[in-house]
């Protein structure tokens, strides 16, 4: 049973530091504990929903790959670069970011690497895109700290490619301008962490091994959480992560199960005080998507370690698991980052396609054939998730009942009735994978002839398990929409039809293929069409539909997620 946690439960920056607490009180049903933000069907976005994209390490061995290549020369993946680059463009995103190892050595053969890796930017900038990226620990000098400064003067609120971004500056702390920075874009905060040697020299106790770089800055970090707009989102992000996969060279230090855990304790409860959803890195070349708690349970906050980009692709090792639920792994696949802003909802599109080489964790000695020009990698859409600022999200354990997940916005109510979490999937360390169930609300008007407000539903769906070559196809085709069977009911206006026992009016869902309204039980796999006027009973089967009068509201027995609406049909 997980400890139950609630968005939004502030602390002072005078507490910030402290040692976490007591946590929160009260537990919720068995199974099940509450975040306040995962895979579906495609959603009806508003005319002013917006894109950016976010990538991980490109590092290359150098010598190898074509010879006078980036990859040969200046240690730089450019070919996968370039590949993305085209999606992000194709995508109509507005800026990029990159969370580190943007090479993989500082120099070779005499020459410095980090202006190929900036002249690849160029395509983005081209086409209006802001591009906003990290060092790494394979670019972690002063050298090329001074050297980053020059290259991505954005980073500084400076030159022609800020693309509307608003820089909110640097930490006052020497060395650090425009390497650890934040900006503002259409109600998005992004903080960027960089934990290197710094522009002056210094490195905060990093000589002694101990990797506290970002120590010092969370002060910075906390003020800008606590700073922004309730109504706006927030993301962090940086090269190393919360608890590794691989390395266990952490954000917090050089052991993720002794270094600076009160620090790290205080920076999740912050994040969730203050709205953050997901903090991002790199550095373990594997997207992995997990839960990461404070050593007391009582606050969390979601981790997404971003796939590789680079020729090397890790495997995990043991990491602390009194911290860390796993949701999502995929292992030894080239992936991207594609977040959609529409007002208070975010949705993440995760795309993956092979390395090109044997399935498992060979490092790469020439780009994947489909990446080297006149071929195009084809990628595929593995997972779909997100949250909204308006919604609530249920962490639910394998084998635990979806049963009680409510949420109510301006009078609609909508109610899991029944279903469990069936998935028998683990990741590579065979752990178990929870799922993150989670609702948004938007306006009714998309929808015509609605009796109720929108619910869009993530989190139902099989959770993503590719760890071996057997335990799930190579990605040459998007990942399964399978969905445990569950019923679900939203309340809703009865008064919109003259006879409530006529079938008329019903749960309806968006039609991923067309963006039209259905009955909702038109788009579950198998099951029987069958309308009941009456509450919902147990002994109903899939398929199943119906209107309840004494709760004024509609209900079916469904096997997919998508947006849901009362609507007359």
């Amino acid at each position: 049973m997980k400890r139950k946690s609630t968005p939004g439960a502030g602390i002072s920056r005078r507490n910030f530091f402290k040692i976490g607490g007591a946590g929160l009180a009260g537990l919720t049903l068995p199974g099940l504990s509450i975040l306040g933000p995962r895979k579906a069907y495609s959603y009806g976005y508003s005319s002013k929903a917006w894109k950016f994209g976010v990538m991980a390490d490109t590092q290359w061995k150098a010598g190898t790959g074509a010879p006078g290549s980036d990859e040969d020369l200046y240690a730089c993946a450019g070919h996968i670069i370039d590949a993305l680059n085209t999606q992000f463009i194709k995508a109509g995103c507005k800026f990029v970011i990159q969370v580190g190892d943007m090479v993989d050595t500082e120099s070779h053969g005499g020459n410095r690497c980090l202006p190929a890796r900036a002249a690849h930017a160029q395509a983005l900038y081209k086409a209006n895109i802001g591009f906003f990226p990290l060092r790494g620990n394979h670019e972690a000098s002063r050298h090329a700290a001074t050297e980053f400064q020059t290259l991505f003067p954005q980073a500084q609120g400076t030159g022609p490619h800020l693309n509307g971004a608003k820089i909110l500056g640097s930490p006052s702390i020497g060395g650090l301008a425009g390497l650890s920075y934040a900006f503002d874009y259409l109600g998005v905060r992004c903080i960027l962490l960089d934990q290197f040697t710094r522009a002056d020299g210094s490195n905060y106790d990093n000589d002694a091994g101990n990797h506290n770089n970002v120590l010092d800055q969370l002060t910075w970090v906390d003020g800008l959480l606590s700073g922004k707009a309730q109504s706006g989102h927030a993301f962090v992000f940086a090269h190393k992560n919360l608890v590794g996969q691989d390395h266990k060279d952490v954000l917090f230090g050089a052991d993720e199960a002794t270094s600076n855990l009160p620090q790290r304790d205080a920076f999740i409860q912050s994040c969730q005080a203050n709205g953050v959803r997901y903090v991002l890195g790199g550095h373990d070349h594997m997207h992995h998507r997990s839960i990461v708690h404070t050593q007391d349970g009582g606050h969390r906050v979601g981790q997404i370690i971003c796939s590789s980009n680079s020729y090397k692709f890790y495997t995990p090792a043991v990491p602390d698991p009194v911290v860390e639920s796993p949701i999502a792994q995929e292992l030894y696949t080239i992936g991207f980052y594609i977040f959609t802003v529409d007002g208070p909802r975010v949705t993440v599109d995760f795309y993956s396609t092979s390395n090109g080489g044997n399935y498992g964790t060979s490092d790469l000695t020439d780009p994947p054939p489909s990446f080297v020009s006149p071929h195009t990698p084809t990628f595929h859409l593995r997972e779909r998730f997100g949250y909204s600022l308006n919604g609530r999200q249920w962490e639910v354990a394998r084998g635990a009942s979806y049963a009680g997940i409510t949420d109510t916005c301006l009078g609609t109510t909508a109610k899991i009735l029944t279903g469990a979490n069936g998935d028998t999937g683990t990741d590579k360390l065979e752990r178990a994978l929870e799922k993150t169930v989670t609702t948004g609300w938007s306006d009714p008007v998309a929808a015509d002839n609605a009796a109720s407000r929108i619910l869009s539903l993530w989190g139902l769906n099989t959770n993503l398990s590719l760890f071996h070559s057997a335990s799930q196809p190579l990605p040459t085709a998007a990942a399964s929409l399978a969905c445990d069977t569950y019923a679900l009911s939203l309340t809703c206006n009865l008064a919109k039809v003259s006879q409530p026992d006529s079938g008329q009016l019903a749960l309806s869902a968006r039609d991923p293929q067309n963006g039209l309204w259905t009955n909702a039980v038109n788009l579950n796999t198998g099951g029987v069409k069958s309308f009941k006027f009456g509450p919902w009973q147990s002994s109903y089967g899939l398929g199943t539909y119906g209107v309840d009068p004494s709760t004024s509201s509609v209900w079916a027995v469904v096997n997919h997620q998508t947006d849901f609406v009362a609507k007359v049909q």
